[in-house]
């Protein structure tokens, strides 16, 4: 059947993503998170710019990927109100009256929340590199996006801020509360981290590998590489790592998407 064939009322892929996309969109909390979301990067990254000088045991790429604890933060918040919205707000009754079969709004939310996250990403990514533009001229640091190895980080750091918004979206259709999907998600990249960095070890440090968190390798500078490679722990690499994380997002979606299918949508 063409798209000259389909029905002018039929439920189609690109209909329902385009549904999806009209409801993120016109969400006030949308365009605060996604500016929240660069500017703490820049700002954060900017701060600590300023403690950096010649000597320190700082590279150009962990000075321009800095910011990206509160980055992940608004990743986070954007997947998780994407994926609960539905269920918050009570119209998700009406949602799957509309897509009986449920899974394809679930794909279009991670669609949507992967497309907005990239797009911040790479503005925070922007940000930084022009908020560090200062201190690495201080402290004699260059950073260029045709350097190899920066722009391994750079894509890392991109696709490490889509991967916690695709992870914020399972936890929120997983669970339907934003604040428990949102508390879960906070365990899961910033306290069982940090926990389990301040007890390093063989079985700590693989566990930390292993969290969604640990997709930070994906932007990791040469040093913290090799530092994680002469570690007790597993050594994934960047590409690994960002691999955990992928299986994550898979693993959070399969999981909601079992929920959607088998269970009742209120």
């Amino acid at each position: 059947m063409t798209s000259a064939e389909v029905p002018s009322g039929a439920v189609t892929p690109s209909r329902v993503l385009a549904a999806e996309w009209t409801k993120v969109a016109s969400l006030a909390s949308t365009p605060w998170t996604v500016v929240g979301t660069v500017g703490s990067a820049g700002v954060l990254a900017f701060v600590l710019g300023l403690f950096a000088g010649p000597g320190h045991a700082v590279s150009a790429t962990s000075l321009v990927t800095s910011g990206y604890q509160p980055a992940q933060l608004g990743a986070l918040v954007l997947g998780v109100l994407v994926g609960s919205a539905d269920f918050a707000t009570g119209t998700s009754l009406t949602t799957y009256a509309a897509v009986p079969r449920r899974l394809p709004v679930l794909g279009a939310q991670v669609v949507v929340t992967a497309a907005l996250t990239l797009a911040a990403g790479l503005l925070a990514l922007a940000a930084s590199v022009a908020a560090t533009t200062g201190a690495r001229r201080t402290t004699g640091l260059a950073w260029s996006a045709a350097d190899p190895g920066d722009l391994r980080a750079a894509v890392g750091y991109v696709l490490f801020l889509a991967g916690v918004g695709v992870c914020g979206v399972g936890l929120g259709a997983l669970l339907r509360r934003p604040l428990a999907a949102l508390t879960s998600g906070v365990a899961l990249f910033v306290l069982l981290d940090q926990v389990l960095a301040a007890n390093p070890g063989r079985v700590a440090d693989t566990v930390r590998a292993l969290l969604p968190s640990g997709g930070a390798g994906l932007f990791a500078d040469d040093a913290r590489l090799a530092a994680l490679a002469a570690g007790p722990g597993p050594d994934l690499g960047p590409w690994g790592a960002g691999l955990v994380l992928g299986a994550w997002c898979a693993g959070l979606a399969l999981l909601a998407g079992y929920r959607l299918a088998r269970r009742d949508v209120t």
